[in-house]
């Protein structure tokens, strides 16, 4: 079998395009992937038609590791969010080949399942004015979905530090979403990488009294030493610190681990090389006792990729998932992705991935122009106009 064409082919929303690549071959399999590029989908898709042809053309799609090597080292320079968000596409959409050609889903080829549903927490549900009552609402309706764990940003535009009138604003936010979903509903505090280790430190304190699951991101990603100060202040607490979604090579998380700076792992498979890499980096963190929660803010194939993934990780505790609160045709791009059910996805059970793409839906919603600025008034309401 040989791959004979990759074919990008991007859907607009309103605050994110989301790339889908199709992988086909000359036995006429065809693999799926897809990734939300933050502001850089046409770098992406341009690397794409650079390497497709150096690298992934004529290849056969069982040799996996062979096309990433050679996508990650033939090349020279440094890999970043760029390069290995192209690898992760075709290496997804090549185990998605491979499941079809054997005609066994994905997670069986990466050692089998060690549970049969998937926990998930839900994101971007509080596109709404950043008011309690308002914050306050739309947790009740995450909570109506059936979801058990919910996460998001309380600190508006903020960056390194907020003002007093912000920092009680964050709390009454906290304290409403904490009333709206009462005691045994998991709330995840999302810092975006915003503050320095002093302000971070203060907040995770101000809002300890709310039980949050986890503080993620809490200073910028570049510095484990940050972080581990961040961490080690937080620690008396019992609430753990969750990183990673902009780390993007092996190499990124070996300080981190050695400094012990995080608790959970947030590795983005899509833009961390495909699923095999991200297996192995969560191989190595549980030598360090972390855990993994795969960051995910893209469309179904994503989605799916994670759940495969999730149900061969013995140290997997949470997915993310967005598309119960974005628009309805996100999820009409493909059909066969199961439904979060009670907090749970099912696995998946049809071979490779699992989806039908419908090619559609995307030509329906084309690539938009976006700008989206996690520090710009309002980003929350996830709603950019150009």
């Amino acid at each position: 079998m040989k791959i004979t064409n990759v074919t990008p082919l991007v859907l607009g929303t309103e605050w994110r395009n989301i790339t889908f690549v199709k992988v086909e071959t000359d036995e006429g399999l065809v693999g799926v992937a897809d990734a939300r590029v933050i502001n850089r989908t046409d770098a992406v898709n341009g690397y794409l038609n650079e390497a497709a042809p150096r690298y992934v053309l004529g290849e056969d799609p069982f040799n996996i590791e062979k096309i990433v090597n050679r996508m990650y080292l033939e090349d020279y320079g440094r890999a970043g969010e760029l390069v290995m968000t192209g690898i992760a596409l075709i290496e997804i959409a090549c185990w998605d080949i491979v499941g079809q050609a054997l005609g066994v889903p994905v997670y069986k080829l990466l050692g089998g399942a060690l549970r049969d549903k998937i926990k998930a927490y839900a994101n971007g549900w509080y596109t709404v004015e950043r008011t309690p009552s308002q914050f306050y609402e739309a947790a009740k309706v995450v909570v109506e979905k059936g979801y058990k764990a919910l996460k998001f940003d309380p600190f508006g535009a903020g960056f390194f530090e907020i003002e007093r009138e912000q920092k009680l604003r964050v709390i009454s936010l906290v304290e409403a979403v904490r009333d709206a979903v009462g005691p045994e509903v998991e709330i995840l505090i999302e810092m975006h990488g915003r503050f320095n280790p002093v302000t971070a430190i203060e907040m995770a304190k101000e809002l300890a009294r709310f039980g949050p699951g986890w503080y993620e991101e809490p200073v910028p990603p570049e510095n484990s030493a940050a972080m581990k100060k961040v961490a080690d202040a937080i620690a008396p607490l019992g609430i753990p610190i969750a990183t990673g979604e902009r780390l993007h090579t092996t190499f990124e998380y070996r300080e981190l681990f050695e400094l012990q700076a995080a608790d959970v792992i947030q590795t983005d498979i899509t833009h961390f090389g495909g699923i095999l890499n991200t297996k192995k980096v969560a191989a190595w963190a549980a030598n360090y006792y972390m855990l993994m929660a795969p960051h995910n803010v893209g469309g179904p194939y994503s989605t799916a990729a994670a759940l495969h993934l999730d149900a061969t990780l013995p140290n997997f505790k949470i997915q993310e998932y967005f598309n119960d609160f974005s628009e309805a045709f996100v999820k009409e791009t493909a059909t066969g992705l199961p439904e979060v059910v009670d907090g749970y996805f099912a696995l998946p059970t049809a071979p490779g991935l699992g989806l039908k793409l419908n090619e559609d839906v995307i030509k329906a919603h084309p690539q938009r122009q976006l700008h989206f600025n996690l520090f710009a008034e309002d980003w929350h309401k996830r709603s950019v106009k150009g």
